[in-house]
């Protein structure tokens, strides 16, 4: 998608301008307009160009986000929520200018209910914070998606991560959330109980709704227990599709799998070098098991002997903490090992997701795809859910190596689309990938402007994200 297609948001000056005095007011110095405080709430950590909002309000209940969205609204004011900005497609930016609401001191750990597995927590808590916490009463929040990111923007990007093959996404694991709606009221979704056939999905609705239709302020959570024992290592294999059939295999003979990541070579490469792993510099599977000691072992033995039919291995495994925790840390290091690959350049993320039988085939024609255009772009995958990540090293201030880059994403969304996967598997539509949504949900794009019409009909709830101009 061309950087000319970001869809447009009219700036309303009056209405700022307004706003601005009314929050200068009532939250003195809790309310920011400088240049430094506004660039960072917006979006840097990607080619698309930052668009700062006009002030930011640093919240710390869901009364005031409530008393700034009413402000917003008589005003006609863009809102934009703010988690540590973590976010991979434009989502915080403010394409017409507003009030960015920066929900890092709502910060509370409000319950937490062994018992029944669960916990609520306000949204600026990250997820390492909610694990500390946690840690004595023998549960964990599984999600993991490499970042320290807040929760509430986690259940606002429908988030994944590592470990989804084994524990799901936000969406499986959010069972009810407050989130404060365009009119400045505040909804609580659901209760505490694992089910309910109770109406409408108002949960699943607002997670991953990318604040374009509430701010969330409160959630509560699916908790897990920490496993007796886990079990993982690395696993070389001769080709990328070695590999892809062995997650394949591993998927279907019911291995409960926690965690199983494709890095292709250049990746593998750049790992070796910045996290000092000594592992062959070729495509590897990063694995891990969770459960009892023996189940552990057993698993890891049985993914050993399908990794060996398919010409991978040795799979090295191991159960030390220590060993496992540097495994991972390289894993989670892969956006940095990625940029010592071109130094001095940044990096444009990107990801899709096929069903796992179409994973080898995808991978496979993307490889080709990055070596015709002369790129630089290691791969990593989420295997186990047939997801996978590129990053392509650029120069941002050319605008030939933009143009490539954009037509090198656009062919691989297509690509995803067209093997019936998905134009993003986890980062979200924001700004980055409006221009393809409609290849992919066709009507539904339609259904979703009528919902966001009429639960926001002035437009203020992060405007200018998800939807595709009319007409497109």
């Amino acid at each position: 998608m061309a950087l000319s297609d970001l869809n447009p948001v009219e700036r309303n000056e009056e209405g700022i301008a307004a706003v601005l005095g009314i929050l200068k007011q009532t939250l003195g110095e809790r309310f920011q307009t400088g240049q430094a405080v506004r660039s960072q709430h917006a979006h840097t950590t990607t080619y698309i160009p930052t668009q700062a909002p006009d002030g930011v309000a640093f919240v710390e209940s869901t009364a005031e986000v409530q008393e700034i969205v009413r402000a917003c609204a008589a005003h006609r004011v863009p809102v934009i929520a703010f988690g540590v900005g973590s976010s991979l497609e434009g989502h915080t930016n403010a394409p017409g200018g507003g009030i960015s609401i920066d929900t890092s001191r709502m910060n509370r750990i409000l319950a937490v209910n062994p018992e029944d597995l669960d916990c609520t927590v306000e949204p600026g808590v990250t997820r390492e914070d909610l694990n500390r916490h946690l840690r004595d009463t023998g549960l964990f929040f599984p999600i993991d998606p490499g970042a320290n990111a807040s929760l509430g923007g986690m259940a606002a990007t429908r988030a994944s991560g590592t470990n989804a093959v084994r524990y799901g996404t936000m969406r499986e694991n959010v069972l009810s959330l407050t989130a404060v709606m365009a009119d400045g009221e505040a909804v609580t979704t659901g209760k505490r109980a694992k089910k309910s056939s109770a109406g409408y999905d108002l949960t699943r609705l607002l997670i991953g709704s990318e604040g374009t239709l509430g701010v969330i302020t409160a959630l509560t959570l699916r908790l897990q227990g920490i496993p007796q024992a886990i079990s993982g290592g690395v696993c070389p294999f001769p080709s990328l599709e070695a590999a892809c059939k062995t997650v394949i295999a591993t998927i279907q003979m019911g291995i409960p799998v926690a965690r199983i990541e494709l890095v292709n070579a250049l990746q593998m490469r750049a790992m070796k070098n910045y996290s000092k792993l000594d592992y062959p510099e070729g495509p590897c599977l990063f694995v891990e098991f969770h459960g009892s000691d023996a189940g552990v072992a057993e698993q890891a033995e049985t993914f050993g002997m399908i990794a060996e039919e398919n010409g991978g291995g040795p799979f090295l495994w191991t159960s030390v903490a220590e060993e496992r925790t540097k495994l991972w840390k390289a894993r989670h290091d892969a956006y940095w090992s990625s940029l010592t690959l071109r130094p001095g350049a940044k990096g444009l993320s990107t990801d899709v997701c096929v069903p796992i039988s179409r994973l080898a085939e995808c991978v496979t024609e993307t490889e080709a795809d990055i070596a015709e255009m002369g790129l630089i772009a290691p791969i990593v995958g989420h295997a186990g859910d047939g997801n996978f990540h590129v990053l392509v090293l650029m120069d941002v201030d050319n605008p030939q190596e933009i143009a490539l880059a954009e037509k090198f994403v656009a062919r691989l969304n297509m690509r995803a689309i067209a093997m019936e996967g998905t134009c993003t598997g986890e980062h979200g539509i924001g700004q980055g990938k409006i221009g393809f949504l409609r290849h992919e949900l066709g009507h539904g794009v339609d259904i979703m402007r009528t919902i966001k019409q009429a639960l926001d009909p002035l437009n203020i709830m992060n405007p200018g994200k998800i939807l595709p101009r009319v007409g497109h």
